[in-house]
């Protein structure tokens, strides 16, 4: 019998999960590790609420994780519960898929004033990830600064923008929920160091920004290349400009109807944020050109009075002691997913944060064959480890308290019995009230 750990039940665990069933069958068997009570990583806690069709797809991951062979084991913290030595120890291959869960520094001054947030704490913050629960970020000014030109930046721009109505069928945090409806937010700026051709935008979420019962996103003319400039753009950033370009021609008056204007500022770079000594009032850009695909500064500046930024420059991996890590790069030194004998990375915590949620199914199936290849060269146990029984006795001699997958089913029922009028749930933000109700 083969025996697998994987860290992390986000989608790369989970397709990882399911290429080693598809792989050896019931000669393995596979242990899906989680620090959370709750599984499924950034399905639950990143994608938008408001997004339910993106996050069906956990019904494949359960698929997986019903079966014999695969066994959630949450509210286990590896680093701390247990080692990672520990767990080469017991098994015979683990697989680090712990995503990117940290949000990458702007690197500037006053990033630490308070109103002052990044994508994944303010997106965790209305999606009920834990950690982030007692955010409470204040919403009394007229604007908010969302820095970054990709879907994140598009989703926290739309989730401020949306009345209590537009959220009926979303699974947002009830706690959010009550502090978006007391937005006194008219203004929301999306800025973006370079221009409408270096958008990570896709078309489908750019749309939704003209669906909003009272906002409407405006883009400058001026901003726009020439048209005859998109035929060298591939079809879905050329479709994505093509939305641009609609909202350039929204006229005056349709924006005089909508109480809040979502404003794209593009060939602008932040500087510094400003603040009063005890939250931020604005923030310092430099207008920029774009030479050879990069940003350059030209030295003219102006401040934008705000009371919220939202940082959504990308991510990095979490470090895990004793596991080798690319500061550089942001993730888990490996080559090709290999890190050390018997260990390996797959997702965002090998490539970094890249790629969309089935982008991760065949790296975890070409995780698996590098696996299989170790195996079969003789550098792996080979099913001489213990494995699941080994961990049970360890986690047995330390007072574990393991959440299986039919503890998790539980706890996904109580949320569902806890929705609010036309929600599918209420996510539980509190891990001893998760715990509560798996027991």
């Amino acid at each position: 019998m083969r025996h697998i750990a994987v860290i992390g039940s986000g989608p790369a665990g989970y397709y990882t999960a399911e290429a080693a069933i598809k792989h050896w069958g019931d000669d393995v068997r596979v242990d899906v590790f989680d620090r959370l009570p709750v599984p499924y990583g950034l399905i639950r806690t990143g994608v938008a609420p408001d997004h339910q069709t993106i996050k069906a797809v956990s019904g494949r991951y359960e698929k997986t994780a019903l079966t014999e062979n695969v066994r959630f084991v949450g509210n286990i913290s590896i680093g701390k519960d247990i080692s990672v030595d520990e767990l080469r120890g017991l098994y015979d291959a683990v697989v680090v898929a712990t995503g990117a869960p940290h949000d990458r520094k702007l690197g500037i001054d006053g990033e630490e004033q308070t109103g002052v947030y990044g994508s994944a704490a303010f997106v965790g913050w209305y999606n009920s990830h834990p950690q982030f629960r007692n955010l409470d970020p204040d919403l009394s000014s007229d604007t908010a600064v969302v820095i970054g030109m990709g879907n994140v930046a598009l989703d926290v721009s739309r989730i401020l923008s949306k009345t209590e109505a537009e959220f009926e069928g979303s699974d947002i945090a009830a706690h959010a929920l009550d502090i978006l409806k007391g937005s006194n937010i008219s203004r929301i700026v999306l800025l973006g160091r370079r221009g409408p051709h270096q958008i990570m935008m896709t078309p489908k979420e750019l749309s939704e920004l003209m669906k909003l019962d009272r906002a409407s996103p405006h883009v400058d003319n001026a901003d726009l290349p020439p048209e005859g400039d998109d035929a060298m753009l591939e079809p879905g950033l050329r479709k994505s400009v093509n939305h641009l370009r609609s909202f350039a021609a929204i006229p005056a008056h349709i924006h005089a109807d909508k109480a809040i204007e979502i404003e794209f500022d593009f060939f602008a770079s932040p500087k510094a944020i400003l603040g009063d000594g005890n939250k931020v009032t604005g923030i310092e850009v430099e207008r920029t050109e774009v030479k050879t695909g990069r940003a350059v500064g030209t030295g003219e500046t102006y401040t934008i009075p705000c009371g919220l930024v939202v940082t959504c420059i990308g991510y990095h991996t979490a470090n895990i002691p004793g596991v080798p890590f690319d500061e550089r790069l942001g993730r888990f030194a490996n080559d090709e997913g290999r890190i050390l004998t018997g260990l390996y990375c797959v997702g965002w915590a090998r490539r970094g944060p890249s790629g969309t949620i089935g982008t991760n199914k065949p790296d975890g199936f070409a995780i698996v064959e590098k696996v299989a290849e170790d195996m079969e060269a003789g550098l792996l146990g080979n099913g001489s480890k213990k494995g699941r029984p080994g961990f049970d006795e360890l986690a047995a001699a330390r007072g574990l308290d393991i959440v299986t997958f039919r503890d998790w089913k539980k706890i996904e029922e109580a949320e569902a019995s806890a929705a609010r009028d036309g929600a599918p749930r209420e996510k539980f933000a509190d891990i001893e009230a998760m715990i509560r109700a798996a027991q």
